[in-house]
């Protein structure tokens, strides 16, 4: 990786895509796609996260993956209860603010996805200075029992993976 041309694969392979969008070989399009290559081979340069290391840890990641599954087919049904039984007293939304041990870019990815993925919850804010995510959940019913199972089943998996 170069300062000019940090991705010259990425690059050339953008430029063709130009050439092969615009059924052109005029010099102007030419000239287009060798700016488009060289641009976006930067973009893509400023947009890389400084190198972290990720631990291979797949029996970790298997059991994350099962738990994940399961939580979703659990807030599927729960949120399909809420949805048909909109009679049903005692249920409460309500944003959930978790401090966060993760501070690796990739888990906190991940740590989104999951989050996103898993319906009856979303990802309100995340303060990176005070590492704390704020969630909105659906169902809040105990917020402490919240926070302690959202760190042991997600966060403690992913510190394992990428720490």
């Amino acid at each position: 990786m170069n300062r000019w041309l940090p991705f010259p694969l990425s690059s050339a392979a953008l430029a063709v895509v130009w050439l092969l969008l615009n059924q052109s070989l005029e010099l102007a399009h030419l000239l287009l796609a060798a700016a488009a290559g060289f641009g976006g081979g930067l973009l893509l340069a400023k947009l890389q996260v400084p190198g972290h290391r990720v631990r291979r840890r797949l029996p970790t990641a298997a059991r994350l993956l099962l738990d994940v599954f399961v939580d979703i087919v659990r807030s599927n049904i729960a949120v399909a209860r809420i949805v048909f039984q909109p009679s049903a007293r005692g249920r409460v939304a309500g944003f959930l603010s978790i401090p966060l041990d993760l501070r690796h870019p990739g888990g906190l990815a991940v740590l989104a996805c999951i989050v996103t993925a898993t319906p009856g919850t979303s990802w309100a804010r995340y303060d990176a200075t005070r590492n704390v995510l704020t969630l909105h959940v659906l169902d809040l019913v105990d917020e402490d029992a919240w926070v302690t199972q959202f760190k042991q089943r997600y966060e403690k998996a992913l510190m394992e993976i990428f720490l």
